[in-house]
C-alpha cells in the first residue's frame, strides 16, 4: 500500500526527530525496562548507553548476548530514524539483524554506537559497534524498513518514572 507523501518543513522534520528520541528513552516499554539512556541522536551518528543489572545478565557481571543484540537492534533503528526523511513515512520494523561476539560483556554499562550506513526508499542499514569496558564486545548490522505513517506520531510521552 503507497501512503501519498506529504511534504514536511524542516521544523517538523525536527519535531518529529525529536519526538522519536524522547520514544526510544520513554515510549517503549521494554527500553524503559532496560533503563537505556540515548546520549546522542544526530543525523548521523546514535549513541545509546545500557545501565548493567542483574536481571539482565548471563553470568555474574556479564551481560546477556540476547541483551546485546537488544541493544544493537535498538541503537541500529535509531540511527536509521534519528536521520530520516519522515516525508518517506514514520513505521519501522527491523526485517534482519545479524551480530557477532567478539569477547563478553563485562562491565557498569554497555553503550551502542550506530550510524546509518546506506539508506533507501524504504529499506536502510545500520551498523553498530558495542563497548563495554573500553573495548568492542559485540558488532552489528540492522536492516529496517520505513513505510506507512506509525499512529501516535506526536502524542506526548510520559516523562521516566522510577519503577
Amino acid at each position: 500500500m503507497t501512503v501519498a507523501a506529504r511534504t514536511l518543513t524542516d521544523q517538523e522534520q525536527l519535531e518529529r526527530r525529536a519526538w522519536f528520541r524522547a520514544r526510544w528513552e520513554r515510549g517503549v516499554a521494554f527500553n524503559r525496562r532496560c533503563r537505556i539512556r540515548v546520549t546522542r541522536w544526530d543525523p548521523d551518528r546514535v549513541e545509546i548507553v545500557l545501565p548493567y543489572a542483574e536481571s539482565l545478565s548471563a553470568h555474574e557481571d556479564v551481560f546477556h548476548g540476547g541483551v546485546i543484540a537488544a541493544l544493537i537492534d535498538t541503537a541500529g533503528a535509531g540511527a536509521v530514524i534519528a536521520g530520516h526523511d519522515f516525508t518517506k513515512g514514520s513505521l519501522l520494523s527491523t526485517v534482519s539483524m545479524s551480530v557477532q561476539y567478539l569477547a563478553p560483556a563485562r562491565g557498569r554499562e554497555a553503550v551502542a554506537h550506530a550510524r546509518c550506513v546506506r539508506r533507501g526508499r524504504r529499506v536502510h542499514f545500520a551498523d553498530v559497534d558495542v563497548i563495554t569496558d573500553g573495548r568492542v564486545c559485540a558488532r552489528g548490522q540492522v536492516v529496517v524498513t520505513i513505510s506507512g505513517e506509525r499512529p501516535g506520531v506526536g502524542d506526548p510521552i510520559e516523562p521516566l518514572t522510577e519503577e
